[in-house]
């Protein structure tokens, strides 16, 4: 086994409250010492709109009901940062990353998640930007990635979200990430494509994510994961 790996975990469509309760029990793994490596979960949500710690009630556009009409959930988290919208199209990270192993710094984080991001996004010919007065990632402008992040004893859960294939329109019931005016966009429409592979994405986010961290990447399953913890 190398001594730094990224154990990454594709974790397909999976519901919100789920993912949530899944990477919460391995960040308290990571703290205890009882899963040894950074793992990176991958995933895609259905419609759900969460609110981070930041969050104000006007930056929700939409009433409980109107998004409930459209089948879209809302959950308050502990993550930083405003409210963002979740799903299908949608490439979430959650690293579960260990900075005593790093540095503990989480400006440093977030810095290093968007040259990720950027980096992936270079591989596509699309031009990522930072923009110093907010964390996340754009493009022309535009914003195509969110970033909000959590952490106990210098472990983080949550993560990104990088649009890929994703209907711009739910982003109507919302203002971004507490932005008002942000325009956003994803891959396939910087492509002007109306698909683009989602495994190729998630291939490519986890290389350069790896790369970021100085690790190495390892893809398993979520079953031989905790079977690590069992």
């Amino acid at each position: 086994m190398a001594e730094r790996e990224l154990w990454t975990v594709p974790l397909g469509q999976l519901g919100y409250v789920e993912a949530l309760e899944l990477q919460r029990n391995l960040a308290r793994d990571r703290i205890s010492g009882a899963i040894p490596q950074d793992l990176l979960l991958l995933v895609e949500h259905p419609p759900v709109v969460t609110l981070g710690r930041s969050s104000k009630q006007k930056h929700l556009v939409a009433s409980p009901e109107f998004l409930q009409s459209k089948g879209v959930e809302v959950f308050e988290v502990e993550r930083g940062g405003d409210v963002t919208f979740h799903g299908p199209g949608q490439l979430v990270g959650y690293p579960i990353i260990d900075l005593k192993r790093h540095r503990q710094d989480l400006h440093w984080y977030l810095r290093k998640i968007e040259e990720a991001l950027i980096n992936s996004l270079a591989d596509y010919g699309i031009p990522g930007e930072r923009n110093t007065a907010y964390t996340g990632v754009w493009t022309r402008g535009k914003k195509i990635a969110s970033i909000g992040v959590h952490a106990r004893d210098w472990v983080t859960w949550h993560g990104f979200a990088l649009n890929v294939t994703t209907d711009l329109s739910y982003f109507d019931l919302i203002v971004p990430c507490g932005i008002d005016g942000v325009v956003m966009t994803s891959i396939a429409r910087e492509l002007g494509l109306e698909s683009i592979s989602m495994q190729d994405v998630r291939d490519r986010v986890t290389a350069k994510f790896a790369d970021a961290f100085d690790l190495t990447a390892v893809i398993t399953s979520r079953a031989t994961l905790l079977e690590t913890v069992a």
